[in-house]
């Protein structure tokens, strides 16, 4: 089963958002969220988020409550695309001005579990 995070217009260019990203794709997420923790970058902070809401989002998932800490979630997909530019104008020497163009990007983050969840009657439910 799979829990889907989204993050749009964060105001940080996609650039400095996919080095932190890229820390933690694949990893479990204890381990993701143990790097965030002590990561120094703004963007951390905004991931740390980010898949906080997407465990929760799973547990949530479906007609049963589940918790994360028995089927071992870690993050299966996650990626960074640009959004939208802000474009500004600063005054520059001689009566010019100089564009200032400030970027958003959109995180995606899916979480799974690497452990089968049994159904009721104790059989594992088929995941595609």
């Amino acid at each position: 089963m799979e829990a889907v995070a989204k993050l749009k217009n964060c105001p940080m260019s996609a650039r400095k958002m996919r080095l932190v990203v890229d820390l933690i794709r694949g990893k479990s997420v204890d381990d993701a969220l143990n790097i965030l923790k002590f990561t120094k970058k703004e963007a951390a902070t905004w991931l740390e988020k980010l898949v906080l809401s997407a465990v929760a989002n799973w547990e949530n998932k479906g007609d049963m409550a589940y918790s994360a800490d028995e089927y071992n979630l870690y993050v299966k997909t996650v990626f960074s695309d640009q959004g939208t530019v802000l474009k500004r104008f600063r005054p520059a020497p001689h009566g010019r001005a100089h564009r200032i163009r400030k970027g958003t990007n959109h995180v995606t983050l899916v979480v799974a579990n690497r452990k089968a969840i049994e159904a009721l009657d104790g059989e594992p439910i088929i995941q595609e």
